[in-house]
Formats: C-alpha cells, sequence, structure tokens
C-alpha cells in the first residue's frame, strides 16, 4: 500500500517509518500541516491519474495547519483517499469531531502497531473491487466450504459456531501466515473489542480441540510470543513451534 503519514513527532514518525516499510509498504512523511495537505493532494491526483490510492495517517496537533482542518478540506474537495487519524486527543467529543470531518478511522496513541497494520489493512480493502475467492479452502484434511461456511475433517463434520468459523476461515485463507493476537482481534472481532482480552486465546483452545482430533496430524500451531499460525507441520523444532 502507499501510506502518507503526516506527524510531527519525530520518535512516532520513525517508528512508524520503520515498521510500515518493514511490512512491504511505500511510506512516506510530512511533519506539518501544510506540507501533509500538498502530499495528500498529490497523492489524490496520482490516484486519479491510476496509480494505487494512498492512505493517509493524519495526527491532530500538527504545526501550521491542525488534522482536522486537512481532514475537512480534502473531504470538501471530493478527496476520497482513507484516512486514520492517529491521535493522544483520546476524549469522546475528539473523536466525534474527526470522523465528522471525514476521516474513516480514529486510534488513540499510545497504539500497538499490530493493531494499527490491522486498521490500515481494512481501509485499504475498502473500495477496492470484489475478487474471486476460491469457495473451498483445504489445508490437509481440513476442508471449509466458503458457501455453505461448513467445515470438517477427513469425514468427520466440525460443529463450529460462527466466531470459530471465521477464525477459521482467517487462518486458512494463508495458511502458514502468522497471525498475532493483535490482528486476529481485529479481523475477526473487530476494532472495537477490548484488546486486553483473552478472547483470542479462548477461541483458538476452543477451535483446537474441535480440529486436531486424536491421531491426527494437528493443524493450528502456537508461536510463543508471536501468535498463531494454521499449517500441516509433521515436524517442527521445539523451541519455535507448539500445537498445545
Amino acid at each position: 500500500m502507499n501510506i502518507l503519514i503526516v506527524e510531527d513527532d519525530e520518535r512516532i514518525a520513525g517508528f512508524l517509518l520503520r515498521g510500515l516499510r518493514a511490512e512491504g509498504h511505500r511510506v512516506v512523511r510530512a511533519a506539518d500541516g501544510p506540507s501533509g495537505l500538498a502530499m495528500a493532494q498529490d497523492a489524490a491526483r496520482a490516484a486519479a491519474d491510476g496509480d494505487e490510492p494512498a492512505l493517509i495517517v493524519l495526527d491532530l496537533m500538527l504545526p501550521g495547519m491542525s488534522g482536522l482542518e486537512i481532514c475537512q478540506t480534502l473531504r470538501a474537495a471530493r478527496v476520497p483517499l482513507p484516512i486514520l487519524i492517529l491521535t493522544a486527543q483520546a476524549a469522546l467529543e475528539d473523536r466525534v469531531a474527526g470522523l465528522r470531518m471525514g476521516a474513516d478511522d480514529y486510534l488513540c496513541k499510545p497504539f500497538e502497531f499490530e493493531e494499527l497494520l490491522a486498521r490500515l489493512e481494512a481501509l485499504g480493502r475498502r473500495g477496492r473491487e470484489p475478487t474471486a475467492r476460491n469457495p473451498r479452502l483445504e489445508v490437509g484434511d481440513l476442508v471449509l466450504d466458503r458457501e455453505r461456511m461448513q467445515a470438517r475433517r477427513g469425514t468427520h463434520t466440525l460443529a463450529l459456531t460462527a466466531k470459530e468459523l471465521a477464525l477459521l476461515e482467517l487462518l486458512m485463507a494463508t495458511p502458514g501466515r502468522l497471525f498475532s493476537r493483535e490482528r486476529i482481534l481485529a479481523n475477526v472481532w473487530g476494532a472495537s473489542e477490548d484488546p486486553l482480552t483473552n478472547i483470542v486465546d479462548v477461541y483458538i483452545r476452543r477451535l483446537r480441540a474441535k480440529i486436531d482430533t486424536e491421531g491426527a496430524p494437528p493443524l493450528i500451531h502456537t508461536v510463543r510470543g508471536l501468535g498463531y499460525r494454521l499449517e500441516l507441520v509433521l515436524a517442527s523444532p521445539d523451541w519455535t513451534v507448539r500445537s498445545a
């Protein structure tokens, strides 16, 4: 994704630039309001000419021009680029003001990078043309029918709740990909869920109990301190992955 960061705090801006570039995104930064507005307008013109649209990560307290003024100016000019406000102003009235000015999302500082990344990915998916998806996901002998939202392992049909099915679909869509708890929480439960909850661990245990049946190779794996992934692993180093 193309991402424009409008942030005057050098420490936060540097952290975001390093982290987002490490994830493979193309990131530029403006350190004040006027240059942020100009770069956002340039990004909008580039998108109109056929370039990939940019996402804007926008601080509110900026030198020269506030983030709310930037947001209002862009929306008044009908610039459709997604805007995520990133600010220390956590009061309800501040969040409401930002959303009413046309922001698409609002994240308060301090924040977890994984949550920011998940929110940006969700914003990046909005407005894209829908792509054909595989109606059937398979990992080993585990099969998920996405049309009927039914799962089975081998010949055994699994009795899964709606949330268990959503979690399973997320993991099976990219076998082997490591998902942090924060990313699972944002994708399956949404950004409004308390980030300190242990609901992800609870549902992983439930899903594992139903999928990793006795005598079958385990499919759901825990990477200590990092998160979970689903893949068929016949042998793995004990210090890296565990399935219990």
